[in-house]
C-alpha cells in the first residue's frame, strides 16, 4: 500500500507541476498577443487619423493678389497669355 500512495503522490506532484507550468505558458502567451493587438490598434490608429491641413486662406491669399496683378499686367497688354501661363505655373508650384 506505501508503494501506491507514493505513486499517486508522485503522479499528482508531476500533473500539479504541468499544470502550473501550462498555466503560466498561456498567460505569458495572452500577454503577448495583447501587446501585439495593442501596437497594431494604434498604428490602424495612427493611420487613420487625417493629417490637419494648413489654413487655405493664409497660405492662399497673397498668391490669390499675385495672380490678380498678373491677370491685369496681362488685361493691358504687358505680359502675353504664354507668359502669363508662365508666371501662374511659377507662383503655383506647378
Amino acid at each position: 500500500m506505501p508503494g501506491l500512495i507514493r505513486g499517486v503522490a508522485r503522479t499528482a506532484v508531476v500533473a500539479g507541476t504541468a499544470t502550473a507550468v501550462s498555466n503560466r505558458v498561456s498567460r505569458r502567451q495572452a500577454g503577448r498577443w495583447a501587446e501585439q493587438d495593442q501596437a497594431q490598434a494604434s498604428q490602424q490608429q495612427q493611420y487613420a487619423q487625417p493629417q490637419p491641413n494648413p489654413p487655405a486662406d493664409a497660405d492662399m491669399t497673397p498668391k490669390i493678389a499675385q495672380l490678380q496683378q498678373l491677370a491685369d499686367l496681362r488685361e493691358q497688354g504687358a505680359l502675353t497669355d504664354a507668359e502669363f501661363e508662365a508666371q501662374k505655373s511659377r507662383l503655383l508650384g506647378s
